[in-house]
C-alpha cells in the first residue's frame, strides 16, 4: 500500500490525482501531518509526501531503522515540479515510485542513488537474493575499477560492466558459500525441491528433511525456486506449511505427468498410494534439470518409519528474448515498457540505424550486435542464439516489431527453450494516421508492396481483395529505386473500385524532425513523389476530407444520416 500525505490545498489536489490513479494501491492519510506520516510509515510499504523535503526529513528521522525494511519515500514539492526519491531508493522502491509519480503528475523524477544516476543496474535491484559487500562492489563499478562476473550457471542478468580480472567479484551461484570481503553473491532461483509425504506428515519433518538435504549437498536455501509434488498432496498440511516457511510456491503435477518421468529410484509405495512410482524425484525433474540430490527419506528421532521424501534438481537458467518495437522514431513515442526492456537487456541486437536512435538509453556494459539492411534473418538467428546462451536479449525493430519487422523471423527461429516477451510499439500506419486526421476510423488493412520476400502475384491478390471490400489501405514499402512500378499498379487496382476524388494521405518520416505530409486524391497522387520512407493511406468510399484532414466515419449509418439531413 502507498500512503499519501499532504498539508495544503495544492498538495491535496495532486494527492487526490494519485489516489484516483491508484484506487487499489493508495491510502490517503488525513489529519495532522506528523501523525499522518507516522501512521503511514508503520502501515505502508511506500509513502508519497506532498511536503518540503526538510519537513519530511525531520518527520522521518526518528522513524528510520533498516534501509532494507523501511518504506520507500517520495517527496513532491508544492508546485508539483519534482518527485524526489528521498528514502529507500532501491530497497523501498522509491526510485521507481518517483518515476511513476512523475509520469502521472508531469513532475521531474529526481533520483540521486549513485548507480541509477549513471545508469548502472543496482546489485540490490536485480530481483535476486544477494549477500556480501554490495556497497563496496557497487562503488568499484561506479569508479570504473575492474569487477569480475563469475556466473556458475547462465542467467539472464541485466548488463554489468565487468572485466575478466579484478579485485572485486560478483558471483552468481546457488552453492552455500560465504562471500569474500570484496564479493557479492547473487542467488539465482535455480533449485527445485521435489517432496513426497505420507498423510499427516509433520511440517517440521518435511522442512528439516529439505534443509538437511540442501546443507549436505552444499546448496543455498535462498536459491530454492519452488517445492514440487503430486496433485494428491496439494493440500497436505505438512508440505504446504514447509513451502510457506521456506517462502516459495508449491507446484503440483498430476500422477499421469509424473509417471512419464524416468527416475533412478522408483518405488511401489507411491505407485499404490497416488498412482506414480516416484513423487519427489519425478516432480523435481519434470521440467528438466540435473538431479543433485537423489530421493532421500526423513529420519525420525523416535525411530518410527519416515513420513517424508525429497529430491533436489538444478534447472538451467532460461534465456530471455524481448522483441521490442521502438515506434516510428520520435523519442516520446517510445513506450516506457520498451525503454525498460532496453535497460534490462545485456545484449542488444538490431539494425545499425535503429541502434543509433536508442544507444543513449542502454546501460553501461550492454553488448551491442548491430548490422545493416538486408540482414534481418541473420539478426533474428543471432538474437535467439544469444538468448539460448542464457542472456537477456533485446531484438529491436521500428514501429511495432510484429508488423513488417523482426518478431516474425525471430519467433520462427525460437523454440520453447527460451522465454519470449513481445513489447508493442506505435506503428508507422498509426503515426501517419494521427498526422493525417482519422483515416483509420473504420475497417482498414496494411499491405507491403515490397516483393523481395512476397511474390507480386500474392500482393496483387491482396490489394484487389481490399479494393473490392472497400477497405482503407495503408501501403508500406511503397516505392524504391529498384521497385518503381508496384505502387502505380496498386493504385490502378484501387481506382477500379473507387472514385478519382478518393482521399489519399502521404506521410514521410512520420514523427521525425524532417516529417512531411500532404492530403491529395487518388487521381492526383504522383507515385514519383513517394519513397521507402513514406506511408501511403488510401481512403475508402466513405472517407472525406474535412478541414484538410482525412476522416473515415466510424459507422456508415452516421454518414447516411448526415446525407439525409442535407437533402
Amino acid at each position: 500500500m502507498i500512503g499519501l500525505i499532504s498539508a495544503t490545498a495544492a498538495g491535496a489536489a495532486a494527492r487526490d490525482r494519485l489516489a484516483a490513479a491508484w484506487p487499489d494501491r493508495a491510502r490517503v492519510y488525513e489529519g495532522p501531518v506528523g501523525e499522518a506520516v507516522r501512521a503511514a510509515f508503520a502501515e505502508c510499504e511506500q509513502l508519497v509526501c506532498f511536503l518540503a523535503t526538510g519537513a519530511v526529513v525531520r518527520l522521518l528521522a526518528p522513524l528510520l531503522g533498516d534501509k532494507r525494511a523501511d518504506p520507500g519515500v517520495v517527496c513532491v514539492d508544492e508546485a508539483g515540479r519534482f518527485a524526489v526519491s528521498l528514502v529507500g531508493g532501491h530497497g523501498g522502491g522509491a526510485n521507481e515510485l518517483a518515476r511513476e509519480v512523475g509520469g502521472l503528475l508531469g513532475a521531474e523524477p529526481v533520483v540521486t542513488t549513485a548507480t541509477d544516476a549513471v545508469g548502472l543496474a543496482g546489485l540490490d535491484t536485480l530481483g535476486l537474493p544477494y549477500e556480501g559487500s554490495v556497497a563496496a562492489v557497487s562503488r568499484a563499478l561506479l569508479d570504473g575499477e575492474p569487477v569480475v562476473l563469475e556466473a556458475e550457471s547462465a542467467w539472464p542478468l541485466p548488463p554489468l560492466p565487468t572485466s575478466a580480472h579484478g579485485a572485486y567479484t560478483v558471483r552468481l551461484t546457488d552453492r552455500a558459500v560465504t562471500p569474500g570481503e570484496r564479493e557479492v553473491l547473487l542467488r539465482p532461483p535455480s533449485l527445485v525441491v521435489g517432496v513426497g509425504a505420507s498423510k499427516g506428515a509433520p511440517a517440521q519433518e518435511v522442512l528439516q528433511l529439505v534443509e538437511e538435504a540442501l546443507r549436505e549437498a552444499g546448496l543455498s536455501p535462498r536459491s530454492v525456486a519452488e517445492l514440487a509434488t503430486v496433485d494428491a498432496k496439494a493440500e497436505e498440511p505438512g508440505i504446504v506449511a514447509a513451502a510457506e516457511r521456506l517462502g516459495v510456491p508449491l507446484v503440483t503435477y498430476s500422477a499421469e505427468e509424473l509417471v512419464t518421468v524416468g527416475v533412478p529410484n522408483p518405488s511401489d509405495a507411491p505407485l499404490a498410494a497416488v498412482g506414480t512410482p516416484s513423487v519427489a524425484e519425478a516432480a523435481a525433474l519434470l521440467r528438466g534439470g540435473e538431479l543433485l540430490v537423489p530421493k532421500r527419506k526423513s529420519v525420525r528421532a523416535d525411530g518410527r518409519p519416515a513420513m517424508a521424501t525429497c529430491a533436489v534438481v538444478r534447472r538451467p537458467g532460461r534465456g530471455r528474448l524481448a522483441v521490442v518495437g521502438l515506434g516510428p522514431g520520435a523519442r516520446d513515442l517510445l513506450t516506457p515498457r520498451a525503454a525498460a526492456e532496453l535497460r534490462r537487456a545485456s545484449v542488444l541486437v538490431g539494425l545499425d540505424q535503429y541502434v543509433d536512435q536508442i544507444r543513449d538509453l542502454l546501460r553501461p556494459g550492454t553488448r551491442v550486435l548491430e548490422s545493416g539492411l538486408g540482414a534481418e534473418e541473420e539478426r533474428a538467428r543471432t538474437a535467439v542464439a544469444e538468448a539460448r546462451k542464457g542472456h537477456a536479449v533485446a531484438l529491436i525493430g521500428s514501429g511495432d516489431a510484429g508488423v513488417y519487422a523482426m518478431a516474425s523471423p525471430a519467433l520462427a527461429e525460437a523454440s520453447d527453450d527460451i522465454d519470449v516477451v513481445g513489447v508493442p510499439g506505435v506503428t508507422a500506419a498509426l503515426a501517419a494516421g494521427a498526422i493525417l486526421g482519422a483515416p483509420l476510423g473504420h475497417d482498414h488493412v496494411s499491405i507491403s508492396l515490397s516483393d523481395l520476400h512476397t511474390p507480386w502475384e500474392v500482393i496483387e491478390r491482396r490489394v484487389r481483395a481490399a479494393a473490392e471490400a472497400d477497405i482503407v489501405v495503408t501501403f508500406y514499402n511503397p516505392r524504391s529505386r529498384g521497385r518503381d512500378w508496384q505502387l502505380p499498379k496498386a493504385l490502378a487496382i484501387l481506382a477500379g473500385h473507387r472514385e478519382p476524388a478518393t482521399p489519399v494521405g502521404v506521410v514521410r518520416n512520420a514523427s521525425r524532425p524532417d516529417e512531411s505530409s500532404r492530403v491529395t486524391t487518388l487521381a492526383e497522387l504522383d507515385p514519383a513523389t513517394v519513397d521507402m520512407m513514406t506511408v501511403v493511406t488510401v481512403g475508402n468510399t466513405a472517407t472525406r476530407i474535412i478541414a484538410g484532414r482525412m476522416v473515415t466515419p466510424r459507422g456508415y449509418r452516421w454518414q447516411e444520416r448526415n446525407q439525409e439531413g442535407a437533402q
